[in-house]
């Protein structure tokens, strides 16, 4: 027996069964912070770069960071297109490490002339809440801002950890747009489990 649902009240809109849908703010840096913070000295964690990554390696690091988020972008890119990007020469990639392990990943994109785009900022689960990830934002502003930029700008979304947009902000990042996203949900393309990301509900 099919049920009929009364129609969604005014101002909303449907999203198609089998996507997502997120609000994405888009933030920006016009000058290096005048109150920077200094350089965070952390013995334990170093910013390495990852010249040449091997694609595999990439994506495993890239889905252990961003599974619960559901970043999934560079999960179904083409390899083709994945490689030109982490191998283009205005395009910096680093791991983090604590020790010997792996803790986080940064992307800084400066491939448009006069601007840094913080193309990916995270870290794996277990070192969340542990102060990395202010060492990290401190490495990429000051390498960002090493660059003869005019703007250092970021996007997060609805779908990122919830203290993700404060903490932009705190960075020195100011808010100036926002826009909603609609994609097909990747739990259901097969580019990531159906159980990541429990909080996000799956609409087949």
């Amino acid at each position: 027996m099919s049920s009929t649902r009364p129609p969604l009240p005014e101002g909303y809109s449907p999203i198609p069964p089998g996507h997502v849908a997120n609000v994405a703010t888009f933030l920006e840096m016009t000058a290096p912070p005048e109150h920077r913070p200094p350089q965070i000295y952390a013995p334990d964690l170093t910013l390495k770069p990852w010249k040449d990554a091997d694609l595999g390696a990439y994506r495993a690091l890239f889905k252990l960071i961003g599974e619960n988020w559901l970043w999934y972008s560079r999960l179904k890119m083409a390899d083709e297109k994945l490689s030109g990007i982490l191998r283009h020469p205005d395009v910096e990639v680093h791991r983090l490490f604590r020790g010997a392990a792996v803790a986080g990943l940064l992307e800084l994109d400066f491939r448009t002339a006069g601007e840094c785009e913080l193309s990916f900022f995270g870290l794996v689960p277990d070192e969340i809440g542990k102060g990395a990830g202010r060492f990290l934002m401190s490495e990429a502003t000051r390498r960002a801002w090493a660059k003869p930029i005019k703007r250092f700008w970021v996007h997060t979304c609805s779908f990122d950890h919830p203290a993700a947009l404060s903490f932009y902000r705190r960075s020195g990042f100011t808010p100036y747009q926002t826009a909603i996203e609609v994609h097909p949900d990747p739990r259901l393309t097969g580019h990531m489990p159906r159980e990541a990301a429990p909080q996000i509900p799956i609409i087949e």
